[in-house]
């Protein structure tokens, strides 16, 4: 039995994000504090203005925090230099984005070999991943198609497909339905369930109470603070945190 103590994905403590415009600061992350661990299934869940994207883009390792620590698998995020976050977005996230991102002359196949490419793998390793990728996600007989001849849903599991090709510890999703019918969408969310079930961890970003209840753990960010809700039958602990109301997020493994 190893004695390595135990190391979460991600670990925040005490995050705080402002930006200085006309002289003037404003602050949009106040003191957050999160801990995710591997093979959990959280839903970051908040209105528009309420600080969700930047929490997203410094969980994705594209901005650091102006106070605080944020440490990925136990390495220190803050105070990285450009390339080396570029290092660890690609091997560490794989980015799921609610306008899929696909590249539209390219098949299915050729769109998730994209990021292996960019890791220098040799062709025939890329094609097999990327081949093994789209079969997790259900689209093994649509390999060769096109954007075009791809309906929303199938377009959205290629952007999966192609983030899991990576193998990374992490899967980071904004707004993953976004663009899709209530059905599809939560056909998508049956899939990132069982992608979940099977191990991988995945931190969603959304709007939408709704799509948060398919998470394992859900917090609520409202003006830039973070709040734990309890998994409940209705929605009352949401409503509550729209009121201020909820407990201040302590870490949680």
């Amino acid at each position: 039995m190893s004695n390595a103590p135990y190391v979460p994905l991600i670990e925040m403590v005490n995050i705080s994000k402002s930006y200085t415009m006309a002289r003037e600061k404003t602050t949009v992350l106040h003191e957050v504090s999160l801990k995710v661990a591997h093979g959990d299934f959280l839903a970051i869940v908040g209105p528009s203005g309420s600080g969700k994207s930047t929490l997203m883009n410094i969980i994705g390792c594209l901005d650091l925090p102006s106070v605080g620590s944020y440490k990925l698998e136990g390495l220190e995020v803050t105070g990285q230099s450009d390339n080396k976050l570029t290092e660890m977005r690609n091997k560490k996230i794989g980015f799921i984005f609610q306008g899929y991102h696909l590249l539209p002359k390219l098949t299915a196949l050729e769109n998730c070999e994209l990021p292996l490419i960019y890791r220098g793998l040799p062709g025939k390793e890329r094609k097999r991943r990327a081949m093994e990728a789209l079969e997790r996600v259900g689209l093994g007989d649509r390999m060769h198609h096109r954007q075009n001849e791809l309906s929303g849903g199938q377009q959205q599991r290629v952007a999966i497909a192609r983030a899991l090709a990576t193998n990374p510890p992490m899967l980071l999703a904004d707004e993953p339905t976004g663009a899709l019918d209530s059905k599809t969408g939560m056909e998508v969310l049956s899939m990132m369930e069982e992608l979940n079930q099977a191990g991988q961890t995945i931190v969603l970003i959304t709007h939408d109470m709704e799509v948060a209840k398919r998470a394992r753990r859900t917090v609520i960010i409202r003006d830039g603070v973070l709040t734990e809700r309890e998994r409940r039958d209705s929605d009352e602990a949401y409503a509550g945190a729209q009121d201020g109301s909820e407990k201040r997020l302590v870490q949680q493994a």
